[in-house]
């Protein structure tokens, strides 16, 4: 390491401000010729990543999991995203709606099932319409939106991060062992029948239940967003990415996928 830490490498990919600093100074001093392509190209990805960044995004269902193998024959677990072709319906800005966002639409419904108003914005009966902001900053990202813009899966490219939002499956009513991860009561002692039971729900002298206290309820049909998920896989063809890792819902559910 020519007598540097090596801690200042973590420094480097940690904060983008101070990486693309340092690593100007390494190259401009000819120092760590070994790390010296890694380091030009990760300037570049940061400059790339932090001035030209491109907002992404779509909405899909999903169709399952399988398992895939990397270039370097690691098998990894994968989610499949069945995204149809998004049509940019409308685009909002400060002065119009108060706030900027993109609205997409897909799918196909009857038309019998659409009211006049959404015929007459969408032009036809669609099934999903989902809106994106963007990050506060990055407005202008929008700028090149417009009404009746079609786009499919082949925005993204394998390695992109991603971060998709779902709806959990639904559980039904469930206890706390299974809500909360409650331990449960003992078996011995004399409790024959408290192996599952919340106990103690507050003190006695304040004759009433805190507010927040984690009991038995409804489970599952939440809004979870995954983040930091990886696009392994792109096949436009048939508009599918393969993104790594869980997503939440079960098969069928609508997906919003994000550019991180």
């Amino acid at each position: 390491t020519n007598g540097h830490k090596p801690r200042m490498y973590a420094w480097t990919l940690c904060s983008p401000i101070y990486a693309r600093f340092v690593v100007s100074v390494l190259l401009e001093q000819g120092k760590h010729v070994q790390l010296g392509n890694f380091f030009f190209n990760f300037r570049f990805f940061l400059i790339y990543k932090y001035s030209s960044h491109v907002m992404k995004f779509i909405i899909g269902t999903k169709a399952g999991m399988t398992q895939v193998f990397d270039e370097n024959g690691v098998c990894k677990a994968v989610t499949i995203l069945k995204v149809s072709t998004s049509t940019v319906s409308q685009v909002k800005n400060v002065e119009t709606d108060g706030y900027v966002a993109v609205q997409i639409a897909t799918g196909e419904q009857k038309e019998h099932r659409v009211a006049k108003a959404q015929k007459g914005h969408f032009g036809k009966g669609v099934r999903f319409v989902k809106e994106f902001r963007p990050k506060v900053g990055e407005e202008a990202t929008l700028d090149s939106m417009v009404k009746d813009t079609t786009f499919d899966a082949s925005i993204f490219t394998p390695g992109d991060l991603i971060a998709v939002s779902a709806i959990s499956k639904g559980k039904g009513f469930q206890g706390v062992v299974k809500r909360h991860g409650f331990a449960g009561g003992r078996r011995t002692h004399g409790q024959k029948h408290s192996e599952r039971e919340p106990g103690s729900i507050g003190a006695t002298g304040l004759n009433r239940v805190m507010k927040g206290q984690r009991m038995a309820g409804r489970m599952g049909s939440d809004a979870v967003t995954i983040k930091n998920l990886r696009v392994l896989q792109v096949n436009p063809a048939e508009n599918i990415l393969l993104v790594s890792g869980a997503i939440p819902g079960r098969k069928g559910t609508l997906v919003e996928v994000r550019g991180i």
